[in-house]
């Protein structure tokens, strides 16, 4: 039986795994995520998911299946990366207000040690309401906006930010589970069996 591997360190994506019954291993891949000069969101995404999962697979066992995913945050053809400060973060939530946007994910999976791949997109549409910059402030302060694409998360209070979403939920949250899992079916995984 062949092992599954998530090549994410990203606890959202486990958490979406798991919760949907898989069985995996974690490696976080060790790659330049920095998008190519005129590089668009939905080339940039496909492109790391691919790295990610093929930079895992070169180190685990010849019988692995290896899932890599990359997210990120495009609005009006500019790519809203993960903030770098505070300050940065209060910036792109200021950009996003009253506004919608594009979450892409890729999708990869890849047999070890990189001789077979399958690669997905999704793409959701996010609007956000009008955001004051107390709102803002406020919602920068707790925390949340650090590490993640577009400066929120939509399963934590970056909810409230939403004034509505066209697409898929678990998109935004950094795994397109409605591509990952008829591609993993195809690839022979499927949640382990509920225990009786």
């Amino acid at each position: 039986m062949s092992t599954l591997v998530l090549a994410s360190s990203s606890p959202r994506r486990r958490a979406l795994l798991a919760a949907a019954g898989y069985v995996f291993d974690v490696r976080a891949p060790d790659i330049d995520e920095a998008p190519a000069l005129w590089e668009r969101a939905d080339a940039l995404v496909l492109r790391l998911a691919f790295a990610k999962a093929l930079a895992v697979a070169s180190g685990v066992r010849d019988d692995a299946v290896v899932l890599g995913v990359d997210t990120t945050v495009d609005l009006d053809g500019d790519i809203v990366g993960k903030p770098r400060s505070k300050r940065h973060a209060r910036e792109l939530l200021a950009r996003l207000g009253g506004r919608t946007h594009t979450v892409w994910s890729g999708v990869a999976v890849v047999a070890a040690p990189g001789t077979r791949a399958t690669l997905e997109l999704a793409r959701t549409a996010v609007t956000f309401r009008e955001l004051t910059r107390a709102e803002i402030a406020a919602y920068v302060d707790s925390g949340e906006p650090h590490g993640k694409a577009g400066a929120y998360a939509i399963q934590g209070k970056g909810r409230d930010l939403v004034a509505s979403l066209d697409g898929s939920p678990t998109n935004v949250m950094g795994l397109p589970m409605e591509r990952a899992v008829p591609l993993l079916e195809r690839w022979g995984f499927g949640p382990a069996p509920a225990v009786t």
